[in-house]
């Protein structure tokens, strides 16, 4: 995040948190500096799927890992970012889901169900912000090469194997979606997004590897 600092050409303020305290969450809220405390764009991009096991070859410290990280993470950050934005009555939730949770694959139990939680609650918090002018939109990636596959395979070597001889989508198309849906009109809420490699589609999640 320093790095990342020296990089962007604005007032920046960086923080490390662990997003399944939620008393360090609050903390980082009730202590924001002076220029950061209106909050404008909240993007929960905090998530983890760790392994490939079989439910019932799975290790329940992993599943735990994935709730605390994936869901417990999203519910801290987007309560306490809402007090102020219900009372500036202004704002925007972006939550970061996944394909995952609506077409199930081998292996994709725990993190499949984690998803699907982050789905349904994008949609009953925009409705229980109806009346405000606080959006709140849900986006579903498909495969995208980050770390994420090194953390869920555990080795690099792996999750290069993963990508290899198709072309998945990477941080920057989800960037670029992001602010696509923060430039909109205030009238328009994106309610979800659901994007894919032109590579990757259903029927077990099928890549077209040459």
């Amino acid at each position: 995040m320093q790095q990342l600092q020296k990089e962007l050409e604005t007032n920046t303020y960086a923080a490390s948190v662990d997003v399944s305290n939620k008393k360090q969450v609050e903390h980082l809220f009730a202590n924001l500096p002076d220029g950061f405390k209106n909050i404008d764009v909240l993007v929960n991009c905090a998530g983890l799927a760790l392994g490939v096991n079989l439910v019932q070859e799975g290790r329940i410290e992993d599943w735990e890992t994935m709730i605390d990280t994936n869901i417990k993470g999203t519910l801290y950050f987007t309560r306490f970012v809402l007090d102020g934005m219900v009372k500036n009555n202004s704002g925007q939730i972006i939550t970061l889901g996944s394909v995952a949770a609506t077409t199930p694959y081998k292996g994709g139990n725990i993190y499949g169900g984690t998803k699907a939680f982050i789905k349904q609650f994008a949609r009953n918090l925009r409705t229980d912000l109806l009346g405000t002018n606080i959006k709140v939109t849900n986006i579903d990636p498909g495969a995208a090469e980050t770390e994420f596959s090194v953390v869920r395979f555990g080795n690099k070597k792996e999750a290069d194997d993963y990508y290899k001889d198709f072309r998945p989508l990477v941080a920057e198309d989800i960037a670029r979606t992001i602010c696509w849906i923060i430039e909109q009109p205030e009238h328009v809420n994106i309610e979800n997004i659901e994007l894919m490699s032109v590579d990757q589609t259903y029927a077990g999640f099928v890549f077209n590897k040459k």
